[in-house]
Formats: C-alpha cells, structure tokens, sequence
C-alpha cells in the first residue's frame, strides 16, 4: 500500500515538467493555514466579523488532524496544477481528488470513485500571498459560489462536520508562464465510509 501512495504524486510530478515556471512547495504556509483552521473552528466568535460570516453558522468545534498522506496528495495536485498551468478540481486528464487521494493509499468509500472527475473533499485557492490568505478567501461568506468551500473548511452540515483528516498543499511560483503566483489545495476527509 506504501508503493501507491507515493506513485500517484511521483506520476503527477513526472507530468509536471512539460512545463517550467518553478514552482515549488513551501510547507510552512501549509502549516499557517492548518492552525488557522483549527483556530477558526475552535473560537468562530473571533472571526465571523473578519470572514463576514452569519453569527447562525454552526461551525463544528471537532479540531482536524493533519495526515501525511492527504498532505502528499495535496501537495502533488497543486504542485500539478502550477507547473501545468491549469487551475480545477479535475486534471487536465480528467481525474479528480477522490480518485487521487484513494489511490495514495488513503481509502474512500469505493462508491466515489465510480467517477475519476468526483470531488467530494478539495477545496482549491489560487494567487495568494500565504496559506492563511487562501483559507480566508475561501472561507468569506460572498454567497453561494463560496458556501460550499466554506462549509467545507469550517465543517458546517453534518457531512462536512464528520470529515476530521486534513492535508493541505501550497505552491509558490516564482518563474515566468504561470498563470497564478501561488496554487493551494486542500483536502479534508475520512477513511473509507
């Protein structure tokens, strides 16, 4: 099981270099937005002002764990997007998340993966300074083309609340043909339903 779960960020990896802006992993804005989460979730009065979030949310108080693996995966598929100049949750491939995070060794419930292209667990950010910009920006409640990042992040339903397993990826750029200075993936889940 080890062997798959470095091959899936070693393929994407290897694909990777048809294209050259030189970007690279910096895993202590990783860090940054890991215990930003885990801060918002933990007091969410602090922040509703900050983040423009309705005081009505119930945002979970379940703290996430970081795994490594989840983390390998996210750092792979932003790595991935960077120096293939896209920007999506489904690879130029077709391939999505579910499929990528399964492969790695993490097991999903295998009924979600019947479609590569399915994401149930990745919420994307591009062109930020610093991971902690990119949960923000994920998390400010503009309406509905950001509720579903937000609830995924703050845990908000019951579906998203359950999920506890965290990996997050950020990427900087710093050459020319990039289409964003920074790509952030970030992926919460839980082993096999």
């Amino acid at each position: 099981m080890k062997v798959i779960s470095y091959m899936v960020p070693v393929v994407m990896l290897l694909l990777s270099f048809l294209y050259n802006n030189n970007p690279f992993i910096v895993k202590e804005e990783a860090q940054q937005a890991f215990l930003l989460l885990n801060t918002i979730r933990s007091n969410p009065d602090q922040y509703y002002k900050e983040l423009h979030l309705n005081a009505q949310l119930k945002i979970t108080k379940t703290p996430l764990r970081w795994n490594d693996t989840l983390a390998r995966v996210a750092e792979a598929k932003a790595l991935d997007m960077a120096k293939r100049n896209y920007f999506n949750h489904v690879s130029p491939e077709g391939v999505g998340i579910n499929y990528l995070v399964n492969q790695s060794g993490y097991t999903l419930n295998t009924d979600w993966l019947k479609d590569k292209k399915e994401n149930f667990f990745e919420s994307l950010g591009s062109g930020h300074d610093s991971g902690v910009e990119a949960v923000k920006s994920l998390i400010i409640d503009n309406g509905d083309a950001a509720k579903g990042h937000r609830d995924h992040l703050l845990g908000i339903g019951e579906w998203d609340a359950s999920l506890a397993d965290i990996g997050i990826g950020f990427v900087k750029c710093d050459g020319e043909g990039g289409k964003y200075q920074s790509y952030t993936c970030i992926i919460i889940a839980k082993h096999n339903w």
